[in-house]
């Protein structure tokens, strides 16, 4: 069998133009951002990396537009603009206190609102620079490469929680913190670095990997965004038996930490992951894919079934703690957005009490008791609260579109991107984007626009 190039997609060559020493693009903010994740995570930097990383990026595409080169917009791009918009627009309702929620004064609600403006203006500034780099610049099989290192690393931060639930270390940037500061849970998240989160799920506390990602949920939801760029770096483009064997035993033990994470929406992603990667392999002829698919679920079906990890699905099967809270969640985010269809409430509010009593709420020694967030249980439901009609229509019509306009690319980039958009429209009904999945649904994104204007190999020639 020969494997498909990474960007042999049949269309007529294009005139490449050399770029001008003055309209050089570096790769390394991005490629540093990349590679070097678990530095940043160990540092305490983590997420923060980002709108650190947007500023060089941002300067290189003034110095390079203002050098003559040609900064493109992606395709829908107005789609993003009017959800930004809407992102500011938002400030001016941070005063109103929805029913049922915390009464709290807006200038109260402001840092939350501006740590979430800076993130999403620093991932707008990662996508541009992604889809403006040329081939030259960061190849496309580079880049595909880096987000497969960090699949890799997922797996790795994975079975650190596993084994090593409880390791927690103080980071650099901690240190640099007021006590104050850092004793804040928020905060506290963002810079410091942990293996695990510690929930009681099945009845008693156990350890539910997190690392580098900082959230469970988080760890989920990039797994199945980064597992689609391994599959394409290692199955997509011709690598030796010897890389191949070695990545089938990476997403073989990849299976323990999927298990051990009690996550049911990463079971969901993955079932809707495979799924669409199997359909768009077997349209574009390669009905093998579907004997794999077969082959690869009746593998797992036999390791639930004679190790210890089947009674660990079937014990979470039967516990549903969390759908009374996310019903609940679900309820008041539309109660809420039918208050202020338009442009929402300008970001979460937190719940009045739980979902049985008025009678609880957050203390001292436990910041997070009681008091639900609001749009905190899926993109979605932040989406219709946090942001109305409007910026829900911005957010999904952009992806949306991207979707519909690379639809036809049948390549290995264009199949795992559109499989990472797709999950992701499945996921936001139960995982929030913000910040390191944004991030990656964005490079896919530059990847199937950069993908699709790329010229075609020049066609073999013939011997006659």
């Amino acid at each position: 069998m020969v494997s498909t190039p990474l960007r042999d997609r049949g269309r007529p060559a294009r005139a490449w133009r050399p770029l001008t020493a003055e309209a050089w693009l570096p790769a390394w903010p991005l490629t540093g951002i990349l590679v070097l994740y678990p530095l940043w995570w160990a540092l305490g930097l983590g997420v923060l990396i980002f709108p650190l990383a947007a500023v060089p990026m941002a300067w290189y595409l003034v110095k390079a537009y203002t050098s003559g080169r040609v900064v493109r917009l992606p395709p829908g791009f107005a789609f993003w603009v009017v959800f930004l918009a809407v992102l500011l627009v938002g400030v001016v309702v941070l005063g109103a206190d929805p029913t049922g929620t915390v009464p709290e004064r807006g200038i109260e609600r402001i840092p939350g609102v501006l740590f979430r403006l800076g993130e999403y203006a620093a991932l707008t500034v990662l996508l541009l620079y992604a889809g403006n780099l040329s081939e030259r610049e960061l190849p496309l099989a580079r880049l595909v490469r880096q987000l497969a290192w960090l699949f890799v690393v997922t797996v790795a931060g994975g079975l650190l929680g596993v084994f090593a639930g409880t390791f927690e270390f103080t980071s650099p940037i901690e240190l640099l913190l007021p006590e104050h500061i850092r004793d804040k849970g928020f905060i506290r998240s963002l810079v410091h670095p942990y293996a695990a989160q510690i929930h009681d799920i099945l009845g008693d506390d156990r350890p539910r990997p997190a690392a580098p990602w900082g959230y469970t949920n988080t760890w989920g939801n990039n797994f199945c965004l980064l597992m689609v760029w391994f599959c394409a770096a290692v199955f997509g483009a011709a690598n030796r038996r010897r890389v191949k064997v070695l990545a089938v035993a990476c997403l073989a033990v990849s299976v323990i930490p999927v298990v051990i994470s009690l996550n049911r929406g990463l079971w969901i992603g993955l079932g809707i992951a495979a799924v669409y990667a199997a359909v768009r392999l077997a349209l574009a002829g390669r009905i093998w894919v579907i004997g794999v698919l077969l082959a690869a679920l009746a593998g797992i079906g036999a390791a639930l079934a004679v190790t210890p990890l089947g009674d660990v699905v079937d014990a979470r099967l039967d516990n549903g703690k969390s759908n009374g809270v996310r019903s609940y969640l679900v309820e008041r985010a539309v109660t809420g957005a039918a208050e202020s269809p338009l442009i929402g409430f300008g970001s979460t509010r937190v719940t009045i009490g739980g979902r049985n009593s008025i009678a609880v709420g957050e203390s001292h020694d436990c910041e997070r008791c009681g008091n639900f967030t609001i749009g905190g249980n899926g993109q979605f439901w932040q989406l219709i609260f946090a942001h109305g009609l409007i910026g829900t229509l911005g957010y999904l019509g952009f992806f949306g579109y991207g979707i519909w306009r690379f639809r036809r690319d049948r390549s290995p980039v264009g199949i795992a991107g559109s499989c990472a958009l797709i999950g992701s429209f499945a996921a936001m009904f139960w995982y929030n984007t913000l910040v390191t999945p944004l991030a990656f649904m964005f490079l896919a994104y530059a990847l199937l626009w950069r993908n699709a204007s790329q010229p075609s190999p020049d066609p073999p020639r013939s011997d006659t």
